[in-house]
């Protein structure tokens, strides 16, 4: 009997990507199969983003490899407002500004060079499965002179939540770890964004992102490496955001990334 599935010319493809390329047809329709796999991809990217994180097991983790770690919430009350309300996951909850506020107070919490900020955004599997792991190759390369806050575990937030997280314990640079908007093949991936002299009211042109952390995608060495290079030409620049460029210079030596550090530049203009 022959094979009611025509098969892609372009089948090899489907050995280096995860995206839906090459799928091959029955007719003038997808394979059964292939509408099967959308679905339950679809299926996959809605629960990431309904998902809640377990906020006290990520914090636990956190703790028992040495990072402080402090939970706050946004003003979103619950998961359906957060979605509804962007706003509302920008902006800290009055009992975690007080929380903050008092932790600052804290002879550890003083002269802060970098706040991590570790946050659910669109999908807590990717802060959950990534987040603690992505730090110990941050921790292993970063200079031992650099003073990191602790770590701030965020719920129910955005990006922008992490400015007013920085300007509270007086960060000179914020760096978000956040749960991506999930995609069809990637329902966890994490993205990274850091801000110079994190303050209320600044803008995504101020900041600069890697994304799609994740084992599958850019893996955690590499990520690392990139992020600690952006964070060393900003210290020194004193920016973030269009008028600083990647400056990584990354080299892969037997599977493991070297941190070259930052290379000579300036800003745009």
């Amino acid at each position: 009997m022959t094979d009611v599935v025509t098969p892609d010319p372009w089948g090899e493809l489907r050995t280096h990507t995860q995206a839906r390329v090459a799928l091959g047809r029955t007719g003038v329709s997808l394979p059964t199969q292939e509408v099967l796999r959308f679905g339950l991809a679809h299926a996959m990217a809605r629960d990431a983003v309904h998902l809640p994180l377990d906020v006290p097991a990520l914090c636990e983790r956190l703790q028992a490899s040495g990072w402080p770690a402090l939970a706050v919430h946004s003003a979103a009350a619950d998961r359906a407002t957060y979605l509804l309300r962007p706003d509302l996951g920008r902006r800290l909850s009055d009992a975690s500004i007080a929380r903050l506020n008092e932790r600052k107070a804290l002879p550890e919490a003083a002269d802060i060079d970098i706040q991590l900020v570790i946050a659910d955004g669109l999908s807590s599997l990717a802060a959950s499965r990534h987040a603690v792991p992505l730090i110990a190759h941050i921790r292993a390369l970063a200079p031992p002179s650099w003073r990191f806050g602790p770590i701030v575990v965020a719920e129910k937030a955005r990006v922008a939540i992490g400015d007013e997280i920085g300007e509270l314990m007086h960060a000179r640079l914020m760096v978000m770890l956040i749960g991506e908007r999930p995609g069809l093949s990637s329902p966890d991936s994490l993205g990274i964004y850091i801000t110079w002299a994190p303050r209320v009211g600044r803008t995504d042109a101020e900041r600069n992102c890697i994304s799609n952390v994740r084992p599958e995608g850019l893996g955690y060495e590499l990520a690392a490496a990139k992020l600690l290079c952006l964070c060393g030409a900003a210290l020194r620049l004193q920016l973030t955001g269009l008028g600083l460029k990647d400056c990584s210079e990354i080299q892969g030596l037997g599977g493991e990334a070297t941190f070259a550090g930052p290379l000579p530049m300036r800003p745009w203009g």
